[in-house]
């Protein structure tokens, strides 16, 4: 078990599991106990702790990330340094490399998934660059993919400490080497524009699916970086548009004058094309042939050139031709003059006399086919009979089986001993052999006992969440981000304590390993279940005692409380309810409320009547009280000089008016309650006749 796994750093770090090793460090998955939160935690590999020179650069260029603060960039949380540890704490990051991405994707990504990509990465470097950060070691391992499509450049500022300031063809650097600058594989002297140089070998590995340049070992790849111009993107894949060829290759430009000046420069072309793809930036292709280097700027890399016969007199340059680009290969030309001197005539007619040596090399060649066929001959005539040859023995083919299977019968394996390999993502049942060495079927010696086997985990899965109780819509959001796909419209039923819109029961289970795409099934609280309530009698109530009965029967108490004059309640007490007595209402409805203020003071001592003139007949006239503003079953109550002349209950998706009949003489006003509160007035002008004359 690692040495760190369950350990707290500082009082506050608790490391739960290993994620991942590098060259420099290991990185832990870890929680924070003061924030409550999971980070990542990279911890200095032990034997490189024990330098204090190495650590106090670490430390420093750990602090000067620590400040770098963009979207596209891991953000750095804290930095420790103490005796025993070095360690910095990062942003955990739920996502892949872009290597991986890339290698899921069939190596070449479409250009406008590239522009995507690339655009993000340098608008990290160029906010690194602008707080004087070079990441030196720009390339798909060190950039994350996040789930929503967004990248995040990891590593900065240690590619830095482990250059010491400078830059030399490091172990670290031989691992990158598919990727480092021109003056990054010279030893030179770099700058931000060497970054750049990175992220456009970055974007041509994105369009192409293969790298700008390979080689057998490191130092022959660097060699090529020095020396070389890569096929162009579109001699690789002709869909890819010539501006962003454009773009790649001026990133990519062996001299460092040539390329962009900064990352902004280089984001402000990508833009420009992002709006327009036919744009034409017409650079010169002459700004992508390698530069020429001084002499004293080689300084850890050195490519294998020609030596002559007269030694090792004469300088690298002298020796080493220069190339020129002809369709799909590089032809070398003459050998130049050696710079700062010249060629005595006496040494150019000893360097002509000596003639080409390719005869010497066929003859050679001659030479060594006929030793071959000697050996050949003799080992198959006069030898064969004078050695046994070794016995051979078929391998058993294994794919296809299960683990199980293959164990629970010895025949199958015959001879050999069964090695359990890798266990890899794969669309075989988990527990499948998917592949094995030696291969099936295939001869192999009596010192070959052991197969080793390659076994299917099954496609990527994530261990289902605990949902109960969450809120509906972010369960949703969570399960959307795990790659999961939550059932719309959900199953709903009451609950007595989850409240409403909270999650009561959901399949598959807690800690269920679940494919991507795989449906979550959630029931859905509504809530407790709402029992009907028959509305009580409320009228003749004080008004105390009216809303101490409308708690008793589990109502609302929010409702309206509405006090007029009345001159037939006594004061305090109730008039009118709504809803009505009898109603059947849910648990929680509020009631509205009509209380009397008794008589009104201005009507308690009216003035005489005047004299009713006997040649005047009183009115009576039907009048129409609108309804259609109202909805559902209302009460609808009437008043006219404070005498009741209507109380009824209507259902106004039955009727829209309410007919009144009232008499009187001259112009009186009509007072409207609905459902106990006052709603209006409606003048009646008893002078324009009427119905029926009394």
């Amino acid at each position: 078990m690692d040495q760190y796994i369950g350990k707290l750093l500082d009082n506050r770090y608790e490391i739960l599991e290993l994620v991942g090793t590098g060259g420099m460090a290991k990185v832990y998955k870890a929680r924070c106990h003061r924030l409550n939160r999971l980070v990542a935690i990279k911890i200095l590999r032990e034997d490189l702790s024990q330098d204090a020179e190495f650590r106090r650069r670490f430390h420093d260029e750990s602090q000067a990330v620590a400040m770098l603060s963009h979207p596209n960039i891991v953000a750095v949380y804290d930095v420790s340094r103490s005796s025993e540890l070095e360690y910095i704490v990062m942003e955990l990051i739920d996502g892949i490399t872009l290597k991986q991405y890339m290698q899921k994707k069939g190596n070449k990504l479409n250009w406008r998934e590239a522009l995507h990509f690339i655009t993000q990465i340098t608008k990290a470097l160029g906010h690194a660059h602008s707080r004087g950060i070079i990441h030196r070691d720009i390339k798909p391992h060190n950039v994350m993919v996040l789930r929503d499509g967004s990248v995040k450049v990891a590593d900065f500022g240690i590619a830095r400490v482990a250059s010491g300031g400078h830059s030399t063809l490091t172990q670290e650097a031989l691992g990158s080497v598919h990727y480092i600058s021109p003056e990054q594989a010279r030893g030179s002297h770099i700058d931000n524009r060497s970054d750049l140089y990175s992220a456009g070998v970055v974007l041509y590995e994105m369009l192409t699916g293969r790298l700008p340049f390979e080689g057998d070992t490191p130092v022959a790849v660097a060699i090529q970086h020095i020396n070389s111009i890569p096929l162009s993107p579109r001699e690789l894949e002709p869909s890819i548009p010539e501006a962003l060829e454009a773009i790649t290759m001026k990133a990519m430009a062996p001299n460092p004058d040539n390329r962009y000046l900064s990352a902004d420069e280089m984001l402000a072309d990508l833009e420009e094309f992002r709006k327009n793809p036919n744009i034409n930036f017409d650079y010169s292709s002459s700004e992508f042939d390698p530069e020429e280097v001084p002499e004293d700027e080689y300084t850890q890399v050195r490519p294998v050139h020609p030596v002559s016969s007269r030694g090792m007199d004469r300088p690298y340059e002298d020796e080493y031709p220069q190339r020129r680009r002809s369709g799909r290969r590089y032809e070398e030309e003459e050998y130049p003059p050696p710079r700062g001197r010249r060629y005595e005539e006496d040494e150019d007619e000893d360097y002509l006399r000596r003639g080409p040596i390719w005869p010497v090399l066929l003859a050679a060649a001659a030479v060594l086919l006929f030793v071959v066929l000697m050996v050949t001959f003799l080992w198959n005539t006069v030898f064969a009979d004078m050695i046994t040859r070794e016995e051979t023995y078929p391998v058993p083919n294994l794919v296809g089986k299960t683990l199980d299977e293959v164990r629970a019968n010895p025949d199958l394996l015959d001879r050999f001993t069964l090695v359990e390999g890798e266990t890899v993502a794969d669309e075989a049942e988990p527990g499948t052999i998917i592949d094995q060495t030696p291969k099936g079927e295939s001869q192999v010696g009596e010192t070959e006992t052991e197969i080793t086997v390659t076994i299917s985990g099954g496609l990527e899965t994530v261990e289902m969440i605990d949902l109960l109780d969450m809120d509906f819509n972010e369960a949703c959001n969570t399960l959307r981000a795990m790659g999961l796909k939550p059932v719309i419209p959900p199953d709903y039923a009451n609950h007595e304590t989850i409240e409403q819109n909270h999650i009561i029961s959901y399949t598959p289970l807690k800690d269920v390993p679940l494919t991507p795409g795989t449906e979550v099934h959630m029931v859905v609280s509504r809530g407790p279940e709402s029992k009907p309530i028959k509305m009580p009698k409320l009228v003749g109530m004080t008004e105390e005692l009216a809303k101490a009965t409308i708690s008793q029967h589990n109502l609302g108490t929010n409702g309206r409380t509405e006090p007029v004059y009345d001159d037939e309640v006594e004061e305090g007490k109730v008039i009118s309810q709504y809803p009505a007595e009898g109603t059947e209402v849910a648990e929680g409805t509020d009631v509205n409320l009509v209380i009397s203020l008794g008589p009104d003071p201005a009507t308690q001592e009216p003035d005489p009547p005047p004299p009713v003139d006997p040649d005047i007949n009183t009115v009576t006239r039907e009048e129409s009280i609108d309804l259609s503003d109202f909805d559902g079953i209302i009460s609808v109550r009437v008043l006219m000089d404070g005498v009741e002349v209507a109380n009824e209950t209507v259902d106004t998706a039955m009727q829209a008016s309410l007919s009144v009949r009232v008499t009187g003489t001259g112009v009186k006003t009509l007072a409207i309650y609905i459902n106990g509160v006052a709603s209006g007035t409606q003048p009646v002008d008893f002078t324009q006749g009427g119905n029926v004359n009394e």
